[in-house]
This record gives structure tokens, C-alpha cells and sequence, in this order.
């Protein structure tokens, strides 16, 4: 048998057992290691009409799910650190090997930023922008429109694909910034309270080229909630 078969009938009996579970093939196969795809906290369609259904199914289950995959794939001949957190490999970047650094970078960052991103969304209108996260924010750049304001230009004027956040620094002051590719902010040694993904597959295919009123709407299903719980429990050691 050639490899290349051998390969086909592999995907072939994942996506197979996959349908028997109810997933996709690209689920299943990011299962396969420590790190596994989380489910959505809410329907695919829930953030219509800001984010669209189809979106959400190409986002969660194609490129999240990859990302899952790959990592698992580099982490495959490393046991030490198959019982790490996703976390603690980004926070320790520098002192993964070498051969699979990049990958932990890109997949690990990946999966991790994308953990978070499903998280601090919800349907339109169930939470407000309220809370201590709010008071801070206030605090630190004078009102909740200027700091929307910042944060749409921060996102706007990442070059290419990549992130824009609200960040904890180690010195527990709030600040915007934006990061390349999947470049995690752990690995900075900066806290991700929240973050916007402005990889094209985020808007694409509602927005197309409109990055800029795509970071408006999304202010539309943020999660106040959960962005309040990760600036109140959230931070480095």
C-alpha cells in the first residue's frame, strides 16, 4: 500500500468515525492529542447578523480546529510537554525546542487566542459594557468610546493578518496593542484581558475588504461578562 493511500484511508475512517459522532473530520482530527477543540458557548448563527453563521462554521471548525491539529502534531514527540497548558507553553516560548518553536508560536497561539476570542463574544444585546473592566478602562483612557475608538485604529492599522488587544502588562497597567499572524501576547509577558481576530477569515465573507466597520459591529456581541471575569481572576504569576 502507498503512503499516500495509507494517508486517504486514515482521513477517510477519522472522517467515518467522526460522522458517527456528530463531528466533522477536521474536529476529529484536531482531537488527536492533548489539546482539543472547544465547542462554541452558542449557536453558530447566535452573533447574526455581525457575524455570520457560515463565518462562524468556517472560523470554528476549519481554521480553529487546524490549529489544534498541528499543535498536537508538534507536540507529538515531545512528552514533557503533552501534560502543559497551551499556556504555559506560549508563556515559556524561549525555552521550547528549537525544531518546533515556530509551531508552538503560530498553532499554540492559534489555539489559544481563538479559545479566548469564542469566549468573550455572546449574542447581540445579552451583556452591557459595565462592571470594573469598564471603571478601568474609563480610568485609563477617559471614556468607553475613546477607548473603542483606539482600539477599532489599532485594529485597523495591524498590517496583514493578526490581533489587537486589551492587555495587562506585568506591571498591572491596561494598554491597546496588536500582534501579527497568531502571535499571543503571553509570550510578551502581557495578559490578554480581550482581543478582536482581523485575520480576513474572521470577516470576509459579510465584510470583505471593510475591516473598519467590521471592528465597529463587533462591539455589538462582546461579552462583557466574561471580559469582566478575565480582568478580575486573569494575569500573569
Amino acid at each position: 500500500m502507498t503512503s499516500k493511500r495509507r494517508d486517504f484511508l486514515l482521513w477517510l475512517g477519522a472522517g467515518l468515525s467522526a460522522t458517527a459522532l456528530g463531528l466533522n473530520a477536521d474536529q476529529a482530527w484536531a482531537a488527536e492529542g492533548p489539546f482539543e477543540l472547544p465547542p462554541l458557548p452558542y449557536g453558530y448563527g447566535d452573533l447574526e447578523p455581525y457575524i455570520s453563521a457560515e463565518t462562524m462554521h468556517l472560523h470554528h471548525d476549519k481554521h480553529h480546529a487546524g490549529y489544534v491539529r498541528k499543535l498536537n502534531a508538534a507536540i507529538a514527540q515531545y512528552p514533557d510537554l503533552q501534560n502543559k497548558s497551551v499556556e504555559e507553553l506560549l508563556l515559556n516560548l524561549d525555552r521550547m525546542p528549537s525544531a518546533i518553536q515556530t509551531a508552538i508560536r503560530n498553532h499554540g497561539g492559534g489555539h489559544a487566542n481563538h479559545t479566548m476570542f469564542w469566549q468573550i463574544m455572546a449574542p447581540p444585546g445579552s451583556t452591557q459594557p459595565e462592571g470594573p473592566v469598564v471603571d478601568a478602562i474609563v480610568e485609563t483612557f477617559g471614556d468607553l468610546e475613546a477607548f473603542q475608538a483606539q482600539f477599532n485604529a489599532a485594529g485597523s492599522g495591524r498590517f496583514g493578518s493578526g490581533w489587537v488587544w486589551l492587555v495587562r502588562s506585568t506591571d498591572g497597567d491596561l494598554k491597546i496593542t496588536n500582534t501579527p499572524n497568531q502571535d499571543s501576547p503571553l509570550s510578551q509577558s502581557e495578559y490578554p484581558i480581550m482581543g478582536n481576530d482581523v485575520w480576513e477569515h474572521a470577516y470576509y465573507l459579510t465584510y470583505r475588504n471593510r475591516r473598519g466597520d467590521y471592528l465597529k459591529d463587533w462591539w455589538n456581541v462582546v461579552n462583557w461578562e466574561e471580559v469582566n471575569r478575565r480582568f478580575s481572576q486573569g494575569g500573569l504569576a
